[in-house]
């Protein structure tokens, strides 16, 4: 152990946390008297402001979990056995080396996708692999697994990722949270609205199609069909524009409004949204009403109601709202979706574009499956795929249509490394399994979508066993493969400070004494007071889809709900929502006893009324399914969702389902429009007592007591 290290043994340590998470928190972390991780606490940063959420607070049980990976393994038996034997580092780094220049022989370079995503959102951690693959021409990823359809919809109308400062929400008098749950997925968020509601009463309104544990603290729970969004928001503007409600001057000033968009939403009545969304007409001009008397309204986005094949287009309709009131002028007021565009980093060193590459195909990860199978469109016109690293993700589960995705997974011809943390789904497949790190061993870079500081961290304990970082094991990798760059041959702490300084900002060093730097903007650029992102500065209620994607023909022209989700049918009457966990984080946490114990187990939530036609009991096992597959799991009697809508919390590992198979079996990989996305959350499904379907779908008489699933 180095010196630095041996003198963190018994103190508290600032770090960051590195999960999927907008809220990037700051921490405290303790280093017990053995050496290994102690209690984790929020840190001082002022968004973080102490709060962390309940799984981060208990990481100790994670970092020195028993299971956690610590040598490099070779497969010992057939794929997908399970059977691994210890090897040497230097042993695993030949062996992966010498599968991909073979690989690479027979196929040319694209036949090597480095896949990965967000399993740490570090900078430095994440772009190491992405790097390898540049500068050896290996092919791109599409990364379509979380923002695509969202930040789609924003640029659409908004033109610029950033918003208000969520700190100002403490002067709100109303706040909207629509589609997310941050009660589970960014509990920071929720403690600055107790903050308003003590300040100013702010009124708390949810948008969501299931009764979250958000929507149990609201003031309001508009509790809307999925993918219905855009009809909600659109029939809000039509109550806005009737009642005297939108501020016309500001439309006239700051926006492209015009006789034909006011036209166009004069059809988008409460009555026309009500027979999509479920809702009541009255419920509708209620919310209208209340958010067009509001002036401080602040409207806090998810990601949620995006993940839909029409995902974008409900972003865009939603983005509207604050334009038509013209609640950005207020302080307090206006929206907040993510603040990624403020932080001014220059990266092409980081990603290795700082220096020609070779021209490569970019693969669409959500049709990881197709991609395998080798479905031309899927490969783009190019090789098959014959070789992977897999980093920061767990793919058999987490990608769309995971029985595609594991029979590809198993084919005999393709070589899978994986880096990972713990023995995953998708690292039991693997030919080559090697131990990673966890945030507290190694050093990064992170910014944040949900607030506004830059943070740096550094470690503050030795890597366990044989563990080594992202960044180490691509660096000697790319040595091995001869691939060059100076990235390769630094620290990562090196590389935090060549993009920070590159960056017109404080080094390593400064943002460390500082604890973090805050890169918030201006209040009239935050917000757009002085002009929206677009060459004009309007903000779009007529959107230039073109720009933003390729698949832009079925786009509409102006806010409006589109009709391109997986609407129910007599055979798939319900629409499942696999929602986020309160104790998981994706796969995440799910191999913590303390996690596992806080969801119990897979569940689906069924309205008691449709369970009764059905006559499914509370507790009983059933089966869920499509055309793409089948589930096994047990029934929760729940009245807070729609009777055609059915919620399944948390991505559990496949093997804590009855038959080993997880519920992205049944998500779709088809994009959304216009540029890509994964529609997780738009799945028809049927829905049967496990005993008696036999795996077929329900029939004609479920489906009419199920009845329009949106």
């Amino acid at each position: 152990m180095n010196v630095r290290l041996a003198r963190a043994q018994g103190s508290v340590f600032p770090s960051v946390c590195p999960h999927d998470c907008p809220s990037v928190c700051s921490l405290q972390l303790e280093v017990a008297a053995d050496g290994r991780l102690g209690r984790v606490r929020g840190g001082e940063q002022p968004y973080t402001d102490g709060v962390i959420c309940a799984k981060v607070a208990r990481y100790a049980e994670r970092a020195n979990h028993p299971e956690r990976l610590m040598h490099p393994l070779r497969r010992s038996g057939p794929k997908g056995s399970g059977k691994f034997e210890i090897i040497g580092w230097d042993q695993a780094l030949d062996l992966v080396a010498g599968n991909l220049n073979r690989a690479i022989e027979k196929h040319e370079p694209e036949t090597v996708w480095p896949y990965h995503y967000a399993g740490t959102m570090g900078l430095v951690q994440r772009a190491a692999l992405r790097r390898l693959g540049h500068l050896a021409g290996w092919s791109r990823q599409h990364e379509t697994f979380c923002v695509a359809l969202s930040d789609a919809g924003w640029q659409a109308g908004v033109g610029a990722k950033h918003g208000v400062d969520a700190r100002e929400v403490v002067d709100s008098e109303l706040i909207v949270v629509w589609g997310g749950n941050p009660v589970h997925t960014q509990i920071n968020f929720m403690h600055w609205v107790q903050k308003a509601r003590r300040q100013t009463g702010a009124k708390l309104v949810v948008v969501d199609p299931y009764r979250t544990a958000t929507a149990e603290k609201a003031d309001v729970h508009l509790m809307l069909r999925p993918g219905t969004d855009g009809a909600l928001a659109c029939a809000v503007m039509h109550v806005l524009l009737r009642d005297g409600l939108a501020d016309r001057d500001y439309l006239a000033r700051l926006t492209d409004f015009s006789p034909v968009v006011e036209r166009h939403l004069e059809s988008r009545t409460p009555e026309w949204a009500a027979g999509i969304t479920g809702l009541s007409a009255e419920q509708i001009v209620a919310f209208a009403r209340l958010y067009g008397a509001t002036r401080r309204s602040f409207m806090r986005i998810g990601y949620g109601f995006t993940r839909q094949r029409n995902g974008a287009a409900a972003m865009h309709a939603v983005s509207c709202l604050p334009a038509v009131t013209g609640a950005w002028q207020e302080k307090g007021g206006g929206a907040l979706y993510g603040h990624s565009a403020i932080y001014g980093l220059e990266r092409r060193f980081l990603n290795g574009l700082d220096r020609p590459v070779p021209a490569a195909r970019q693969l669409d990860m959500s049709a990881l499956g197709a991609v395998l199978a080798g479905d031309p469109g899927a490969l783009r016109g190019g090789p098959p795929v014959t070789a992977m690293l897999v980093q920061n993700t767990n793919p058999a589960v987490v990608a769309p249509e995971s029985l595609a995705v594991r029979q590809g997974l198993l084919r005999d011809d393709l070589f899978l490394c994986v880096h990972e943390q713990f023995m995953t789904d998708t690292a039991r497949l693997a030919d080559v399994v090697l131990p990673a790190t966890m945030f507290t061993e190694h050093d990064d870079l992170y910014l944040a979508s949900g607030h506004t500081f830059l943070q740096v961290a550094e470690a503050i304990l030795e890597p366990p066993g044989e563990c080594r970082s992202n960044h180490d094991f691509i660096g000697q990798l790319a040595g091995r493969l001869g691939v060059d760059h100076p990235a390769f041959g630094m620290s990562a702490m090196a590389v935090v400070d060549q993009v920070l300084t590159a960056s017109g900002k404080p080094g390593a060093d400064d943002v460390l004494r500082q604890g973090w730097m805050d890169c918030s903007l201006p209040f009239e650029k935050a917000h757009f007071l002085d002009g929206f992102g677009h060459p004009d500065g309007r903000f779009r209620f007529s959107p230039d889809w073109a720009a933003i994607g390729p698949d832009h023909a079925v786009m509409p022209a102006m806010p409006d709900q589109l009709d391109v989700i997986e609407n129910g049918s007599l055979e798939t009457p319900f629409r499942l929502v696999p929602a986020p966990a309160r104790h998981f984080l994706n796969t995440t946490f799910s191999e913590t006893e303390k996690s596992r114990a806080g969801e119990g187990r897979p569940t689906v939530l069924v309205h008691p009324d449709s369970a009764k036609a059905i006559g499914i009991a509370d507790g009983s096992l059933v089966r869920l399914g499509n055309r793409r597959g089948s589930v096994r799991l047990h029934a929760c009697l729940f009245d807070g969702v729609q009777p055609t809508t059915l919620v399944v919390e948390s991505q559990w590992p496949g093997g804590s389902f009855v038959d080993g198979i997880g519920i992205n079996a049944l998500v779709g990989a088809a994009p959304g429009f216009p540029n890509g996305g994964a529609a997780y959350h738009d799945t028809a499904v049927w829905l049967a007592p496990d005993a008696s379907m036999g795996g077929q779908p329900p029939g004609e008489g479920l489906a009419r007591q199920g009845g329009r699933a949106g």
